[in-house]
């Protein structure tokens, strides 16, 4: 079952069900890539729904951040249950031990040195934690190993 399949049951569930958080959220998710199949004139596969569903993670995590800085934690905890929803349909998330150890073992292979040599390991490591880890964790375990 693809993950656009996938989403589809989960509006239906969530429609029965009358869960509207969760179905707006679904919704939301599923605009999101009919619009991206309508600006590239394609469909989708997994990978590419995975990508949509990421980017709409960082969004709900700035969200949830400036909300909290705004001192609006009512919006601040329905960004937060819309952002766990969005993660049921991503790969499960790497932890940092399991970062630190892939970052490890690429820089091992491709013999880097320091701080200069991070764009050839952040390149090496971004296809295997797409999805699986947010870019920005991946960076600063990448630059902390390296110094």
């Amino acid at each position: 079952m693809t993950l656009k399949e996938q989403l589809n049951d989960a509006m239906k569930a969530a429609m029965k069900a009358r869960d509207n958080l969760r179905l707006s959220a679904v919704r939301m998710v599923l605009a999101a890539i009919k619009n991206r199949e309508i600006d590239s004139r394609a469909v989708l596969d997994d990978q590419a729904v995975t990508e949509v569903v990421t980017t709409m993670t960082k969004q709900r995590r700035e969200s949830i951040r400036m909300y909290r800085d705004g001192n609006r934690l009512d919006l601040a905890d329905k960004e937060e249950l819309e952002l766990a929803v969005l993660l049921e349909f991503l790969p499960a998330q790497l932890g940092p031990e399991e970062i630190d150890l892939l970052v490890r073992q690429i820089i091992l292979e491709t013999g880097a040195q320091g701080a200069k040599d991070m764009g050839r390991v952040m390149k090496a490591v971004t296809p295997l934690t797409a999805g699986k880890a947010d870019g920005r964790v991946v960076s600063d375990a990448v630059r902390r190993l390296l110094a």
